[in-house]
C-alpha cells in the first residue's frame, strides 16, 4: 500500500509540474506590450478630465496621497473629492488642502459607497471629455494622468487601467500583501485576463451613456466599480489597455486579521464578477502546492531526482524579486506558502454571501 501511494504521489507530482512548466513556457511567448511600451507620439491627446476620488475616512497615507494627486502636470483637469457626509474625518485633509468636495447622493439599489460616489459625481459632472477614478488610498507619480489618459486616443480603447505596488511600511502581513498583489499584474499583462483595476483607471465619456450609468448603478455587480466598468467596456467590444508606469502605490501597515480580510474581500470580489476564476484558480493553485508538498517528501524519502520539481517554485522566486521594489529575506518563504494561501481565499471567499467594507456591509448577488 505504501509503494503504491509513492507512485500515486510520483505521477500526479509529475503532472503537476509538468502543466505547470508548460504555462510557464507560455508565459515565456511574445504578448502584447503594455500600452506605455508601444504607444510613443500620442501624448498630443489632452482631453478635459474629471478625477474622481472617493473618500471614506482616513487612510494611512491620505495627506500625501492627496497632495500627489494635486501635483499633477497635466493641465486640463479638475480634481473632485466625494465624501458620504460632511461629518466625514477626510474632509478636514480635503479642505485644508483646497480640494472641492461633493456630498455623495447618487440614488441606486444595491451599490457600494464608491459606486454611489462615482455616479454622484458623473451625474454631477456631465460635460468632462474624459473621466478618471482613482482611490484615496494611493499615492502616484507627477505624470500618472497623463499616462492613464494617453491610451483613450485609440478610439477602440475603452478604458485604460494601471494596477499598484502594494509597498510594505510596516509588519510581516504587509510583505506578504506586496507579494499576493503581484498576480494583479499578470493578470492585467495578458489581453484575456484583463480588467479595470478601479483604484487607477480612465475612460471617455461616451462610455458611460444612460444605459451604463443604470448597470453601473442598479445591477448585481453594483458593489464593484471595477467589474461593471470592466463589464460595459467588454459588452461593447472595446478593449482595456494597461500602463504599467507610472506605478501607483499603496501603502500598507497590515495585521493578520486586516490582510486576511482584505485578500478574502478581493477575492470574493472576483468571483463574483468572474465565477469561473474559482475552478481555474482553485485547479492552478492546488498543482502549485501538489508540486511544493511532493518535491519535498519524494526528494527527501524517494530520490534527490525530484529536487527538478522546485524549478517552477525558483521561478516564481525570480519573478518575485524582480517586481518588488525593495527585498526581503522572507520572500522565498512567502512565494512557498502563496498558493496554499490563495487556495485559503478562493475557498472562502466561494462561501461568502456577503462583504464589509470602509465600516459597510455589502450583500453579494450572485446569478
Amino acid at each position: 500500500m505504501a509503494v503504491f501511494a509513492v507512485y500515486v504521489l510520483e505521477g500526479l507530482a509529475v503532472l503537476s509540474f509538468a502543466v505547470l512548466i508548460a504555462l510557464d513556457i507560455g508565459g515565456l511567448m511574445p504578448k502584447k506590450k503594455a500600452y506605455h511600451e508601444h504607444a510613443r507620439g500620442r501624448s498630443s491627446y489632452m482631453p478635459n478630465t474629471l478625477v474622481m476620488v472617493p473618500c471614506k475616512g482616513i487612510d494611512l497615507t491620505l495627506e500625501q496621497n492627496l497632495k500627489s494627486l494635486k501635483a499633477q502636470d497635466y493641465k486640463k483637469h479638475k480634481l473632485i473629492a466625494i465624501v458620504d457626509s460632511e461629518n466625514d474625518p477626510a474632509l478636514k485633509i480635503i479642505k485644508r488642502l483646497g480640494i472641492s468636495h461633493i456630498i455623495s447622493d447618487s440614488k441606486c439599489k444595491n451599490c457600494s459607497g464608491k459606486v454611489k460616489a462615482i455616479s454622484t459625481a458623473l451625474e454631477k459632472f456631465n460635460d468632462y471629455e474624459a473621466y478618471a477614478i482613482v482611490d484615496s488610498d494611493v499615492s502616484v507619480g507627477r505624470g500618472w494622468l497623463a499616462s492613464l489618459l494617453a491610451p483613450l486616443s485609440d478610439k477602440t480603447v475603452g478604458l485604460s487601467t494601471m494596477y499598484p505596488y502594494f509597498m510594505p511600511e510596516h509588519g510581516f502581513w504587509s510583505k506578504i500583501k506586496m507579494m499576493w498583489g503581484f498576480v494583479g499584474d499578470s493578470l492585467l499583462e495578458r489581453e484575456s485576463t484583463r480588467f479595470g483595476w478601479g483604484g487607477s483607471l480612465a475612460f471617455r465619456k461616451e462610455l458611460v451613456d444612460k444605459g451604463a450609468i443604470k448597470f453601473f448603478k442598479d445591477s448585481k455587480y453594483s458593489v464593484s466599480d471595477d467589474i461593471c466598468l470592466t463589464k460595459i467596456t467588454k459588452s461593447r467590444g472595446m478593449r482595456i489597455e494597461y500602463v504599467r508606469s507610472p506605478k501607483p502605490v499603496v501603502n500598507c501597515s497590515e495585521s493578520f486579521s486586516s490582510f486576511f480580510e482584505w485578500a478574502n474581500r478581493q477575492t470574493a470580489l472576483t468571483l463574483l464578477g468572474y465565477r469561473k476564476n474559482l475552478y481555474v484558480g482553485l485547479v492552478y493553485y492546488s498543482m502549485e502546492a501538489v508540486v511544493i508538498v511532493s518535491g519535498v517528501l519524494l526528494s527527501v524519502f524517494a530520490s534527490p531526482l525530484f529536487l527538478f520539481m522546485f524549478l517552477h517554485y525558483i521561478r516564481n522566486i525570480a519573478i518575485g524579486y524582480k517586481r518588488a521594489k525593495k527585498h526581503y529575506l522572507e520572500m522565498p518563504l512567502i512565494v512557498l506558502a502563496l498558493p496554499f494561501l490563495y487556495d485559503i481565499n478562493l475557498i472562502i471567499a466561494s462561501r461568502m454571501h456577503e462583504i464589509t467594507w470602509r465600516g459597510n456591509r455589502y450583500k453579494l448577488m450572485q446569478a
